[in-house]
Protein backbone atom coordinates (compact mmCIF):
# COMPACT_ATOMS: atom_id res chain seq x y z
CA UNK A 1 0.00 0.00 0.00
CA UNK A 2 1.90 3.18 -0.70
CA UNK A 3 1.75 6.35 1.59
CA UNK A 4 0.49 9.39 -1.09
CA UNK A 5 1.97 11.77 1.12
CA UNK A 6 5.42 10.07 1.51
CA UNK A 7 5.40 10.35 -2.60
CA UNK A 8 6.89 13.26 -3.51
CA UNK A 9 5.32 13.08 -7.49
CA UNK A 10 2.10 11.62 -6.40
CA UNK A 11 1.87 14.40 -3.29
CA UNK A 12 2.13 16.96 -5.97
CA UNK A 13 -0.77 15.55 -8.00
CA UNK A 14 -2.87 14.64 -5.76
CA UNK A 15 -2.68 18.25 -3.83
CA UNK A 16 -3.21 18.86 -7.28
CA UNK A 17 -5.79 17.64 -8.30
CA UNK A 18 -7.80 18.60 -4.64
CA UNK A 19 -7.72 21.91 -7.10
CA UNK A 20 -9.06 20.37 -9.71
CA UNK A 21 -11.80 19.18 -7.44
CA UNK A 22 -12.68 22.31 -5.79
CA UNK A 23 -12.85 24.16 -9.22
CA UNK A 24 -15.28 21.71 -10.47
CA UNK A 25 -17.52 21.85 -7.41
CA UNK A 26 -17.23 25.70 -7.72
CA UNK A 27 -18.63 25.03 -11.61
CA UNK A 28 -21.46 22.97 -10.32
CA UNK A 29 -22.54 24.50 -6.90
CA UNK A 30 -21.38 28.46 -7.63
CA UNK A 31 -22.26 29.34 -4.47
CA UNK A 32 -19.94 26.64 -2.77
CA UNK A 33 -17.15 27.96 -0.24
CA UNK A 34 -13.76 26.20 0.51
CA UNK A 35 -12.05 24.81 3.94
CA UNK A 36 -9.16 23.15 3.09
CA UNK A 37 -8.10 20.04 0.79
CA UNK A 38 -4.69 18.77 2.58
CA UNK A 39 -3.08 15.32 1.16
CA UNK A 40 -3.33 12.36 3.18
CA UNK A 41 -1.77 8.80 2.73
CA UNK A 42 -5.22 7.85 0.89
CA UNK A 43 -4.85 10.56 -1.54
CA UNK A 44 -6.53 14.02 -0.39
CA UNK A 45 -10.01 15.75 0.60
CA UNK A 46 -11.66 18.94 0.02
CA UNK A 47 -13.93 20.45 2.83
CA UNK A 48 -16.49 22.30 1.78
CA UNK A 49 -19.79 24.65 2.56
CA UNK A 50 -22.45 23.83 -0.07
CA UNK A 51 -25.28 26.14 1.94
CA UNK A 52 -28.42 24.38 1.73
CA UNK A 53 -27.58 22.05 -0.88
CA UNK A 54 -26.03 18.25 0.11
CA UNK A 55 -23.58 15.98 -1.75
CA UNK A 56 -25.51 12.37 -2.39
CA UNK A 57 -23.48 9.76 -3.35
CA UNK A 58 -25.42 9.97 -7.17
CA UNK A 59 -23.47 13.47 -7.26
CA UNK A 60 -19.65 11.98 -7.42
CA UNK A 61 -20.08 11.03 -10.93
CA UNK A 62 -21.44 14.07 -12.24
CA UNK A 63 -18.39 15.84 -10.15
CA UNK A 64 -15.93 13.66 -12.00
CA UNK A 65 -17.44 14.26 -15.47
CA UNK A 66 -17.11 18.27 -14.61
CA UNK A 67 -13.25 17.63 -13.24
CA UNK A 68 -12.34 15.23 -16.70
CA UNK A 69 -14.16 17.88 -18.45
CA UNK A 70 -11.39 20.83 -16.91
CA UNK A 71 -8.25 18.40 -16.89
CA UNK A 72 -8.85 18.02 -21.27
CA UNK A 73 -9.42 21.92 -21.29
CA UNK A 74 -5.80 21.98 -20.61
CA UNK A 75 -5.33 25.16 -18.66
CA UNK A 76 -1.95 26.04 -16.87
CA UNK A 77 -1.77 26.05 -13.25
CA UNK A 78 0.34 29.25 -12.56
CA UNK A 79 1.65 30.46 -9.26
CA UNK A 80 1.67 34.27 -8.53
CA UNK A 81 2.24 35.93 -5.19
CA UNK A 82 0.05 39.17 -2.79
CA UNK A 83 0.19 40.97 -0.06
CA UNK A 84 -1.87 39.84 2.85
CA UNK A 85 -4.28 43.12 2.38
CA UNK A 86 -5.09 41.68 -1.35
CA UNK A 87 -5.45 38.59 -0.24
CA UNK A 88 -7.97 39.27 2.39
CA UNK A 89 -9.61 41.75 -0.67
CA UNK A 90 -9.96 38.66 -3.00
CA UNK A 91 -11.28 36.45 -0.76
CA UNK A 92 -13.33 39.14 1.47
CA UNK A 93 -16.52 37.31 0.21
CA UNK A 94 -15.60 33.61 2.02
CA UNK A 95 -15.20 33.55 5.64
CA UNK A 96 -13.14 30.30 5.56
CA UNK A 97 -10.19 31.99 3.45
CA UNK A 98 -10.46 35.19 5.58
CA UNK A 99 -10.12 33.19 8.94
CA UNK A 100 -7.09 31.33 6.74
CA UNK A 101 -5.51 34.52 6.26
CA UNK A 102 -6.23 36.17 9.69
CA UNK A 103 -4.50 33.83 11.46
CA UNK A 104 -1.11 33.74 9.48
CA UNK A 105 1.82 35.10 11.33
CA UNK A 106 2.43 38.51 10.68
CA UNK A 107 6.00 38.07 8.92
CA UNK A 108 3.77 35.86 5.86
CA UNK A 109 2.86 39.26 4.31
CA UNK A 110 3.38 37.96 0.98
CA UNK A 111 0.77 34.97 0.31
CA UNK A 112 0.99 32.57 -2.22
CA UNK A 113 -2.02 31.76 -4.92
CA UNK A 114 -2.32 29.65 -7.76
CA UNK A 115 -4.94 29.64 -10.66
CA UNK A 116 -6.08 27.27 -13.15
CA UNK A 117 -8.37 29.20 -15.93
CA UNK A 118 -11.36 30.66 -13.72
CA UNK A 119 -10.39 29.40 -10.62
CA UNK A 120 -7.88 30.68 -7.71
CA UNK A 121 -7.20 29.32 -4.42
CA UNK A 122 -5.36 30.37 -1.62
CA UNK A 123 -2.21 27.31 -1.48
CA UNK A 124 1.64 27.15 -1.02
CA UNK A 125 2.34 24.41 -3.29
CA UNK A 126 3.69 23.34 -5.19
CA UNK A 127 1.51 22.21 -7.97
CA UNK A 128 2.28 20.29 -11.72
CA UNK A 129 1.92 22.67 -14.35
CA UNK A 130 -0.78 21.76 -16.06
CA UNK A 131 -4.55 20.24 -15.29
CA UNK A 132 -3.75 17.95 -18.64
CA UNK A 133 -1.78 15.86 -15.64
CA UNK A 134 -4.63 15.40 -13.86
CA UNK A 135 -6.89 12.87 -16.04
CA UNK A 136 -6.36 10.11 -13.85
CA UNK A 137 -8.49 10.08 -10.69
CA UNK A 138 -11.59 8.96 -9.08
CA UNK A 139 -13.86 10.15 -6.30
CA UNK A 140 -13.81 7.49 -3.28
CA UNK A 141 -16.53 8.90 -0.61
CA UNK A 142 -17.99 11.51 1.54
CA UNK A 143 -18.97 12.35 4.72
CA UNK A 144 -19.36 15.29 7.02
CA UNK A 145 -16.42 17.39 8.68
CA UNK A 146 -16.83 19.93 11.49
CA UNK A 147 -14.96 23.12 10.51
CA UNK A 148 -11.45 22.90 12.38
CA UNK A 149 -12.35 19.90 14.03
CA UNK A 150 -14.40 21.79 16.45
CA UNK A 151 -18.68 20.33 16.68
CA UNK A 152 -19.13 23.38 17.87
CA UNK A 153 -18.87 24.95 14.75
CA UNK A 154 -20.94 24.46 11.14
CA UNK A 155 -20.91 21.03 9.61
CA UNK A 156 -18.80 20.98 6.21
CA UNK A 157 -18.87 18.63 3.51
CA UNK A 158 -15.83 16.17 2.96
CA UNK A 159 -15.10 14.86 -0.60
CA UNK A 160 -12.24 12.12 -0.79
CA UNK A 161 -10.65 11.35 -3.83
CA UNK A 162 -7.18 10.11 -5.35
CA UNK A 163 -4.28 10.54 -8.54
CA UNK A 164 -2.26 9.08 -10.18
CA UNK A 165 -0.21 9.52 -13.23
CA UNK A 166 -1.44 6.81 -15.01
CA UNK A 167 -4.70 4.74 -15.61
CA UNK A 168 -3.08 1.26 -14.36
CA UNK A 169 -1.92 2.91 -11.53
CA UNK A 170 -5.14 3.78 -10.69
CA UNK A 171 -7.28 0.98 -11.72
CA UNK A 172 -4.88 -1.50 -9.17
CA UNK A 173 -5.00 1.03 -6.31
CA UNK A 174 -9.11 0.68 -7.33
CA UNK A 175 -8.83 -2.55 -7.18
CA UNK A 176 -6.68 -3.28 -3.61
CA UNK A 177 -9.62 -0.57 -2.18
CA UNK A 178 -12.29 -2.87 -3.31
CA UNK A 179 -10.14 -5.84 -1.52
CA UNK A 180 -9.81 -4.05 1.34
CA UNK A 181 -13.68 -3.27 1.55
CA UNK A 182 -14.33 -7.31 1.06
CA UNK A 183 -11.74 -7.57 4.69
CA UNK A 184 -13.15 -4.86 6.60
CA UNK A 185 -13.20 -6.61 9.94
CA UNK A 186 -16.37 -4.88 10.99
CA UNK A 187 -18.12 -6.60 8.44
CA UNK A 188 -16.56 -9.43 8.57
CA UNK A 189 -16.93 -9.52 12.79
CA UNK A 190 -20.84 -9.04 12.30
CA UNK A 191 -21.19 -11.88 9.56
CA UNK A 192 -18.71 -14.27 11.31
CA UNK A 193 -20.44 -13.08 14.86
CA UNK A 194 -17.13 -12.97 16.16
CA UNK A 195 -17.67 -9.49 18.26
CA UNK A 196 -20.45 -6.43 18.40
CA UNK A 197 -20.55 -2.52 19.38
CA UNK A 198 -23.71 -1.56 21.31
CA UNK A 199 -24.82 1.73 21.59
CA UNK A 200 -25.05 1.90 24.79
CA UNK A 201 -21.05 1.08 25.32
CA UNK A 202 -19.46 3.35 22.11
CA UNK A 203 -16.21 2.08 22.25
CA UNK A 204 -16.33 -0.55 24.09
CA UNK A 205 -16.86 -4.34 22.07
CA UNK A 206 -18.59 -7.26 23.06
CA UNK A 207 -16.48 -10.50 22.12
CA UNK A 208 -19.42 -13.28 20.97
CA UNK A 209 -18.80 -16.88 21.47
CA UNK A 210 -17.01 -17.28 18.18
CA UNK A 211 -15.03 -13.86 18.55
CA UNK A 212 -14.06 -15.58 22.26
CA UNK A 213 -12.87 -18.88 20.75
CA UNK A 214 -10.55 -16.92 18.65
CA UNK A 215 -9.42 -14.50 21.23
CA UNK A 216 -8.51 -17.36 23.78
CA UNK A 217 -6.44 -19.30 21.34
CA UNK A 218 -4.27 -16.14 20.87
CA UNK A 219 -4.08 -15.68 24.44
CA UNK A 220 -3.03 -19.52 25.24
CA UNK A 221 -0.36 -19.07 22.09
CA UNK A 222 0.99 -15.98 24.25
CA UNK A 223 1.15 -17.74 27.27
CA UNK A 224 3.19 -20.89 26.03
CA UNK A 225 5.46 -18.93 24.00
CA UNK A 226 5.85 -16.74 27.03
CA UNK A 227 6.58 -19.54 29.25
CA UNK A 228 9.36 -20.67 27.04
CA UNK A 229 11.14 -17.79 27.29
CA UNK A 230 10.84 -17.69 31.07
CA UNK A 231 8.48 -15.10 32.06
CA UNK A 232 6.45 -14.78 34.97
CA UNK A 233 2.75 -13.37 35.15
CA UNK A 234 0.99 -11.42 37.10
CA UNK A 235 -2.49 -9.34 37.12
CA UNK A 236 -2.99 -5.60 38.35
CA UNK A 237 -5.95 -4.15 39.48
CA UNK A 238 -7.60 -2.33 36.91
CA UNK A 239 -8.38 1.06 39.27
CA UNK A 240 -5.53 2.49 41.56
CA UNK A 241 -5.55 5.82 43.37
CA UNK A 242 -4.48 9.03 41.70
CA UNK A 243 -1.47 9.49 43.96
CA UNK A 244 -0.12 6.57 42.21
CA UNK A 245 -0.66 7.75 38.50
CA UNK A 246 1.06 11.48 39.92
CA UNK A 247 4.03 9.12 40.70
CA UNK A 248 4.26 7.49 37.87
CA UNK A 249 3.63 10.69 35.40
CA UNK A 250 0.25 9.79 33.91
CA UNK A 251 -1.13 12.44 35.51
CA UNK A 252 0.14 15.25 34.54
CA UNK A 253 0.78 13.58 30.71
CA UNK A 254 -2.60 11.60 29.93
CA UNK A 255 -5.61 12.95 32.66
CA UNK A 256 -7.51 14.10 29.50
CA UNK A 257 -7.24 10.25 28.33
CA UNK A 258 -8.27 8.63 32.07
CA UNK A 259 -11.53 7.75 33.31
CA UNK A 260 -11.82 9.37 37.31
CA UNK A 261 -14.07 7.61 40.07
CA UNK A 262 -14.41 9.12 43.20
CA UNK A 263 -14.38 6.59 46.24
CA UNK A 264 -14.18 7.24 50.03
CA UNK A 265 -13.85 10.62 49.43
CA UNK A 266 -10.64 10.50 47.58
CA UNK A 267 -9.96 10.08 43.53
CA UNK A 268 -9.17 7.28 42.13
CA UNK A 269 -9.08 6.50 37.94
CA UNK A 270 -9.01 3.89 36.22
CA UNK A 271 -5.53 2.56 34.59
CA UNK A 272 -4.91 3.45 30.93
CA UNK A 273 -1.58 1.84 30.84
CA UNK A 274 -0.48 -1.43 33.47
CA UNK A 275 3.27 -0.04 33.64
CA UNK A 276 2.33 1.77 37.61
CA UNK A 277 1.21 -1.53 38.82
CA UNK A 278 3.76 -3.55 37.14
CA UNK A 279 6.00 -1.11 39.51
CA UNK A 280 4.65 -1.89 42.48
CA UNK A 281 4.70 -5.95 42.31
CA UNK A 282 8.34 -5.03 41.72
CA UNK A 283 8.91 -3.40 44.81
CA UNK A 284 6.52 -5.87 46.63
CA UNK A 285 9.97 -8.19 47.38
CA UNK A 286 13.84 -7.67 47.28
CA UNK A 287 15.39 -8.20 43.98
CA UNK A 288 19.20 -9.81 43.88
CA UNK A 289 21.64 -8.97 40.82
CA UNK A 290 21.12 -12.69 40.38
CA UNK A 291 17.48 -12.31 39.22
CA UNK A 292 17.55 -10.24 36.98
CA UNK A 293 16.44 -9.70 34.16
CA UNK A 294 13.49 -10.59 35.55
CA UNK A 295 10.70 -10.63 32.91
CA UNK A 296 7.43 -10.27 34.03
CA UNK A 297 3.88 -10.22 32.00
CA UNK A 298 0.52 -9.15 32.11
CA UNK A 299 -2.59 -9.49 30.01
CA UNK A 300 -3.89 -6.09 31.25
CA UNK A 301 -7.29 -4.64 30.49
CA UNK A 302 -6.89 -0.76 30.13
CA UNK A 303 -8.84 2.42 29.46
CA UNK A 304 -8.46 5.56 27.60
CA UNK A 305 -11.04 8.12 26.43
CA UNK A 306 -10.64 8.42 22.74
CA UNK A 307 -13.01 10.93 20.70
CA UNK A 308 -16.33 9.73 19.58
CA UNK A 309 -15.58 10.55 15.90
CA UNK A 310 -12.16 8.69 16.01
CA UNK A 311 -13.65 5.19 17.01
CA UNK A 312 -13.35 2.29 14.36
CA UNK A 313 -14.51 -1.25 15.12
CA UNK A 314 -11.65 -3.23 16.93
CA UNK A 315 -8.91 -0.73 15.90
CA UNK A 316 -9.83 2.18 18.08
CA UNK A 317 -11.79 1.42 21.07
CA UNK A 318 -12.19 2.79 24.54
CA UNK A 319 -11.02 -0.43 26.64
CA UNK A 320 -8.77 -2.85 25.25
CA UNK A 321 -6.45 -5.77 26.31
CA UNK A 322 -2.56 -4.82 25.93
CA UNK A 323 -0.12 -8.04 26.13
CA UNK A 324 1.88 -6.05 28.40
CA UNK A 325 5.58 -7.43 29.60
CA UNK A 326 8.04 -5.22 32.26
CA UNK A 327 11.68 -6.29 31.98
CA UNK A 328 13.80 -5.62 34.56
CA UNK A 329 17.49 -5.91 34.28
CA UNK A 330 21.09 -5.08 34.83
CA UNK A 331 22.44 -1.90 32.32
CA UNK A 332 25.17 -4.90 31.30
CA UNK A 333 21.99 -6.70 30.10
CA UNK A 334 20.38 -4.23 27.97
CA UNK A 335 21.67 -4.56 24.62
CA UNK A 336 21.16 -8.76 24.68
CA UNK A 337 17.83 -8.54 26.25
CA UNK A 338 16.82 -6.64 23.40
CA UNK A 339 18.28 -8.56 20.66
CA UNK A 340 16.99 -11.64 22.09
CA UNK A 341 12.77 -9.46 22.31
CA UNK A 342 13.26 -8.75 18.62
CA UNK A 343 14.00 -12.42 17.74
CA UNK A 344 11.05 -13.27 19.97
CA UNK A 345 8.66 -10.90 18.26
CA UNK A 346 10.15 -12.00 15.02
CA UNK A 347 9.19 -15.68 15.83
CA UNK A 348 5.37 -14.39 16.94
CA UNK A 349 4.69 -12.78 13.68
CA UNK A 350 6.53 -15.46 11.74
CA UNK A 351 3.33 -17.36 12.89
CA UNK A 352 0.74 -15.23 11.31
CA UNK A 353 2.73 -14.71 7.84
CA UNK A 354 3.58 -11.24 8.74
CA UNK A 355 6.07 -9.41 8.02
CA UNK A 356 7.50 -5.98 9.51
CA UNK A 357 9.95 -2.69 9.67
CA UNK A 358 11.01 -1.02 12.78
CA UNK A 359 11.20 2.69 13.55
CA UNK A 360 12.85 4.15 16.02
CA UNK A 361 10.60 6.90 17.73
CA UNK A 362 13.06 9.54 19.73
CA UNK A 363 12.48 11.98 22.30
CA UNK A 364 9.20 14.33 21.92
CA UNK A 365 9.67 18.05 22.01
CA UNK A 366 7.56 18.56 24.81
CA UNK A 367 5.74 16.38 27.66
CA UNK A 368 8.80 14.08 28.48
CA UNK A 369 10.60 12.92 32.09
CA UNK A 370 13.59 12.79 32.54
CA UNK A 371 17.37 14.61 31.49
CA UNK A 372 18.01 14.96 27.74
CA UNK A 373 21.53 13.21 28.39
CA UNK A 374 19.68 9.67 29.84
CA UNK A 375 17.40 9.96 26.14
CA UNK A 376 20.24 10.40 24.11
CA UNK A 377 21.89 7.42 25.89
CA UNK A 378 18.61 5.04 25.27
CA UNK A 379 17.89 5.96 21.78
CA UNK A 380 21.59 4.98 20.99
CA UNK A 381 21.15 1.54 22.68
CA UNK A 382 17.88 0.60 21.09
CA UNK A 383 19.57 1.82 17.66
CA UNK A 384 22.82 -0.32 18.07
CA UNK A 385 20.44 -3.80 19.29
CA UNK A 386 18.35 -3.37 16.39
CA UNK A 387 21.68 -3.75 14.41
CA UNK A 388 22.49 -6.12 16.36
CA UNK A 389 19.64 -8.13 15.97
CA UNK A 390 20.36 -8.08 11.76
CA UNK A 391 17.58 -5.06 11.24
CA UNK A 392 18.03 -1.64 9.93
CA UNK A 393 15.10 1.11 12.29
CA UNK A 394 14.47 4.03 10.38
CA UNK A 395 14.34 7.15 12.65
CA UNK A 396 10.61 8.38 13.84
CA UNK A 397 11.65 12.11 15.56
CA UNK A 398 9.83 13.12 18.40
CA UNK A 399 7.69 10.38 18.78
CA UNK A 400 8.82 8.50 21.66
CA UNK A 401 6.67 7.74 24.95
CA UNK A 402 6.59 10.38 27.64
CA UNK A 403 9.14 8.25 29.73
CA UNK A 404 11.42 6.73 27.17
CA UNK A 405 12.43 5.92 23.44
CA UNK A 406 10.95 3.05 22.13
CA UNK A 407 11.02 0.58 18.62
CA UNK A 408 7.96 0.11 16.86
CA UNK A 409 7.36 -2.71 14.66
CA UNK A 410 5.49 -1.68 11.66
CA UNK A 411 3.68 -5.18 10.34
CA UNK A 412 2.88 -5.49 6.63
CA UNK A 413 -0.34 -7.71 5.92
CA UNK A 414 -1.54 -9.75 3.14
CA UNK A 415 -2.69 -7.16 0.67
CA UNK A 416 0.58 -4.58 1.74
CA UNK A 417 -1.14 -2.40 4.55
CA UNK A 418 0.63 -1.36 7.44
CA UNK A 419 -0.16 -1.74 10.81
CA UNK A 420 2.18 -0.52 14.03
CA UNK A 421 1.60 -3.06 16.43
CA UNK A 422 4.73 -4.26 18.46
CA UNK A 423 7.09 -1.59 20.69
CA UNK A 424 10.09 -1.54 22.83
CA UNK A 425 10.36 1.27 25.15
CA UNK A 426 13.84 1.45 27.12
CA UNK A 427 12.88 3.32 30.55
CA UNK A 428 15.20 4.62 32.48
CA UNK A 429 13.23 7.33 34.02
CA UNK A 430 10.25 5.24 36.00
CA UNK A 431 12.87 2.84 38.03
CA UNK A 432 13.74 6.47 39.62
CA UNK A 433 10.38 8.04 40.14
CA UNK A 434 9.44 4.57 42.03
CA UNK A 435 12.57 4.33 43.73
CA UNK A 436 13.21 0.37 42.06
CA UNK A 437 16.36 -1.26 43.71
CA UNK A 438 18.48 -4.56 43.44
CA UNK A 439 21.13 -5.70 45.75
CA UNK A 440 23.93 -5.79 43.39
CA UNK A 441 27.06 -8.24 43.71
CA UNK A 442 28.91 -6.32 46.40
CA UNK A 443 25.95 -5.29 48.08
CA UNK A 444 25.09 -2.20 47.33
CA UNK A 445 21.61 -1.20 45.85
CA UNK A 446 21.62 0.02 42.39
CA UNK A 447 18.62 0.89 40.00
CA UNK A 448 17.52 -1.61 37.42
CA UNK A 449 16.94 -0.60 33.90
CA UNK A 450 13.37 -1.27 32.43
CA UNK A 451 12.03 -2.46 29.11
CA UNK A 452 8.01 -1.93 28.43
CA UNK A 453 7.26 -3.89 25.69
CA UNK A 454 3.79 -5.74 23.53
CA UNK A 455 4.10 -8.02 20.97
CA UNK A 456 -0.13 -8.02 19.43
CA UNK A 457 -0.15 -4.51 20.20
CA UNK A 458 -3.91 -5.01 22.02
CA UNK A 459 -5.45 -8.09 22.06
CA UNK A 460 -8.82 -6.29 20.45
CA UNK A 461 -6.44 -4.41 17.88
CA UNK A 462 -4.83 -7.40 16.67
CA UNK A 463 -7.99 -9.47 16.21
CA UNK A 464 -9.02 -6.97 13.74
CA UNK A 465 -5.68 -7.29 12.01
CA UNK A 466 -5.79 -10.77 11.25
CA UNK A 467 -9.92 -10.92 10.17
CA UNK A 468 -8.11 -8.29 7.48
CA UNK A 469 -5.46 -10.01 6.79
CA UNK A 470 -6.83 -13.30 6.58
CA UNK A 471 -10.27 -12.16 5.04
CA UNK A 472 -11.60 -14.35 7.30
CA UNK A 473 -10.79 -17.51 6.50
CA UNK A 474 -8.36 -18.00 9.64
CA UNK A 475 -5.67 -20.89 10.08
CA UNK A 476 -7.31 -24.13 10.73
CA UNK A 477 -5.63 -23.40 14.64
CA UNK A 478 -7.61 -20.12 15.08
CA UNK A 479 -10.66 -20.67 13.35
CA UNK A 480 -13.81 -20.90 15.77
CA UNK A 481 -15.46 -23.93 13.84
CA UNK A 482 -12.54 -25.76 12.52
CA UNK A 483 -14.84 -28.54 10.98
CA UNK A 484 -18.71 -28.39 9.62
CA UNK A 485 -20.13 -31.88 9.15
CA UNK A 486 -23.05 -32.04 6.51
CA UNK A 487 -25.25 -35.20 6.18
CA UNK A 488 -26.64 -35.40 3.01
CA UNK A 489 -30.02 -36.96 3.98
CA UNK A 490 -30.90 -37.02 7.88
CA UNK A 491 -33.02 -40.27 7.34
CA UNK A 492 -29.97 -42.37 6.08
CA UNK A 493 -26.65 -40.59 7.39
CA UNK A 494 -27.43 -38.21 10.25
CA UNK A 495 -26.51 -41.50 12.56
CA UNK A 496 -23.05 -41.23 11.52
CA UNK A 497 -22.35 -38.10 10.80
CA UNK A 498 -23.24 -37.96 14.74
CA UNK A 499 -20.55 -40.61 15.43
CA UNK A 500 -18.31 -38.44 13.78
CA UNK A 501 -18.87 -34.84 15.86
CA UNK A 502 -18.18 -37.57 19.01
CA UNK A 503 -14.60 -38.37 17.54
CA UNK A 504 -13.87 -34.54 16.61
CA UNK A 505 -15.08 -33.32 19.78
CA UNK A 506 -12.80 -36.24 21.68
CA UNK A 507 -9.70 -35.08 20.09
CA UNK A 508 -10.32 -31.67 20.82
CA UNK A 509 -11.42 -30.52 17.18
CA UNK A 510 -14.19 -27.62 17.16
CA UNK A 511 -16.86 -29.05 15.42
CA UNK A 512 -20.55 -28.19 14.15
CA UNK A 513 -23.06 -30.80 12.89
CA UNK A 514 -25.54 -28.90 10.27
CA UNK A 515 -28.47 -31.27 10.17
CA UNK A 516 -30.56 -28.33 9.09
CA UNK A 517 -33.74 -29.52 6.89
CA UNK A 518 -32.38 -27.58 3.95
CA UNK A 519 -30.90 -28.53 0.59
CA UNK A 520 -27.24 -30.02 0.71
CA UNK A 521 -26.30 -26.58 -1.66
CA UNK A 522 -27.53 -24.31 0.42
CA UNK A 523 -26.04 -25.89 3.89
CA UNK A 524 -22.38 -26.13 1.80
CA UNK A 525 -22.72 -22.35 0.37
CA UNK A 526 -23.71 -21.42 4.06
CA UNK A 527 -20.59 -22.91 5.74
CA UNK A 528 -18.16 -21.01 2.73
CA UNK A 529 -20.11 -18.08 3.96
CA UNK A 530 -18.58 -18.43 7.28
CA UNK A 531 -15.31 -19.62 6.49
CA UNK A 532 -15.24 -22.81 8.02
CA UNK A 533 -11.65 -24.82 6.99
CA UNK A 534 -12.77 -27.84 6.32
CA UNK A 535 -16.34 -28.96 5.33
CA UNK A 536 -17.14 -32.83 5.19
CA UNK A 537 -20.11 -34.32 3.05
CA UNK A 538 -21.57 -37.50 4.56
CA UNK A 539 -23.22 -39.99 2.18
CA UNK A 540 -23.50 -43.66 1.69
CA UNK A 541 -20.11 -44.22 0.50
CA UNK A 542 -18.88 -42.30 3.72
CA UNK A 543 -21.29 -44.09 5.96
CA UNK A 544 -20.56 -47.58 4.89
CA UNK A 545 -16.21 -47.21 4.50
CA UNK A 546 -15.50 -45.24 7.72
CA UNK A 547 -14.48 -42.62 6.12
CA UNK A 548 -15.04 -39.05 5.50
CA UNK A 549 -15.48 -37.08 2.37
CA UNK A 550 -13.59 -32.80 2.78
CA UNK A 551 -13.53 -30.07 0.74
CA UNK A 552 -11.43 -27.35 1.85
CA UNK A 553 -12.66 -23.75 2.31
CA UNK A 554 -11.91 -21.99 -1.27
CA UNK A 555 -11.64 -25.29 -3.04
CA UNK A 556 -13.42 -26.94 -5.55
CA UNK A 557 -12.03 -30.47 -5.11
CA UNK A 558 -13.43 -32.99 -2.92
CA UNK A 559 -10.68 -35.37 -1.37
CA UNK A 560 -11.88 -38.81 0.81
CA UNK A 561 -10.12 -40.11 3.28
CA UNK A 562 -9.66 -42.86 5.99
CA UNK A 563 -11.19 -41.39 9.49
CA UNK A 564 -8.51 -41.76 11.35
CA UNK A 565 -5.53 -39.89 8.50
CA UNK A 566 -8.42 -37.52 8.83
CA UNK A 567 -8.29 -36.78 12.46
CA UNK A 568 -4.79 -36.97 12.43
CA UNK A 569 -4.65 -34.57 9.31
CA UNK A 570 -6.12 -31.61 11.27
CA UNK A 571 -4.19 -32.65 14.16
CA UNK A 572 -0.76 -32.21 12.50
CA UNK A 573 -2.13 -29.19 10.88
CA UNK A 574 -3.36 -26.98 14.27
CA UNK A 575 -0.22 -27.95 16.32
CA UNK A 576 2.05 -26.48 13.35
CA UNK A 577 -0.02 -23.55 13.14
CA UNK A 578 -0.28 -24.14 9.42
CA UNK A 579 -0.50 -21.27 7.41
CA UNK A 580 -3.20 -21.09 4.66
CA UNK A 581 -2.16 -21.49 1.18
Amino acid sequence: MINIKEDERLNKINHSCAHLLAQAVKHLYPQAKFWVGPVIEEGFYYDIDLGDDVIKEEDLPKIEKEMKKIAKDGKRIVRHEISKEEALEMFKDDEYKVDLISRMNEEENIISCYTQGDFTDLCRGPHVDTVKELKHFKLLKFSGAYWKGDANNKMLQRIYGICFENEEDLKAHLNFLEEAKKRDHKKLGKELELFMISEYGPGFPFFLNKGMILRNELENFWYKEHTKENYEFIKTPIMLNKDLWELSGHWFNYRENMYISEIDEKTFAIKPMNCPGGMLVYKNSLHSYKDLPLRVGELGQVHRHEASGALNGLFRVRTFTQDDAHIFMREDQIESEIVSLINFIDRMYSIFGLTYDIELSTRPEEKYIGSIEVWNKSEAILEKACREAGHTCKINPGDGAFYGPKLDFHIKDSIGRVWQCGTIQLDMNLPERFDLTYIDADGSKKRPIMLHRVIYGSIERFIGILIEHFAGAFPLWLAPTQVNIIPVKNEYHLEYAQKLKEVFENAGIRVELDSRDEKLSYRMRDAQLHKIPYNLIIGDKERDNNEVSYRKFGSEETVTMNLDEFVALLKEEIESKKLNK
